[in-house]
């Protein structure tokens, strides 16, 4: 007598999209994503990229925002815009840091929610109170 394979096979019912012209797995019709800890790589690019700007200034290894630009062979405008996310609000700053709370907005306009009143940034950024 022969012994049944052992090989076991499971399906887990997938949807695969493209989205950007990239594979993207999604659950299930009937199923609800579940809530991960993921953020935008961009968003925290950006953030990493100004609070590190910002501590160079803050330190006196860089004296002006063209110092940076020069360094990180950037034009002084985009250095200067992009820096204004160092200075959003802690409550913002930190949601999207250490909370990995996904926001309801891209990078370009977070810059220009950082220019807003500290009260607004939460709102704006992740569209609640």
């Amino acid at each position: 007598m022969s012994k049944p394979p052992e090989t076991l096979r499971i399906v887990i019912p997938l949807n695969i999209r493209k989205k950007n012209g990239r594979p993207k797995i999604l659950p299930p019709d009937g199923l609800a994503a579940q809530q991960t800890r993921a953020q935008d790589p961009h968003v925290l690019r950006a953030l990493g990229r100004s609070l590190g700007w910002r501590k160079c200034l803050d330190q006196g290894r860089a004296s002006t925002i063209h110092d940076i630009a020069s360094a990180e062979h950037l034009s002084d405008s985009y250095v200067a815009r992009y820096l204004r996310l160092a200075y959003l609000s802690p409550e913002v700053l930190e949601a999207l840091i250490l909370q990995r709370r996904p926001s309801a907005v891209r990078v370009v306009d977070l810059v220009k929610i950082a220019t807003q009143p500290w009260v607004e940034q939460v709102v704006a950024v992740f569209g609640d109170g």
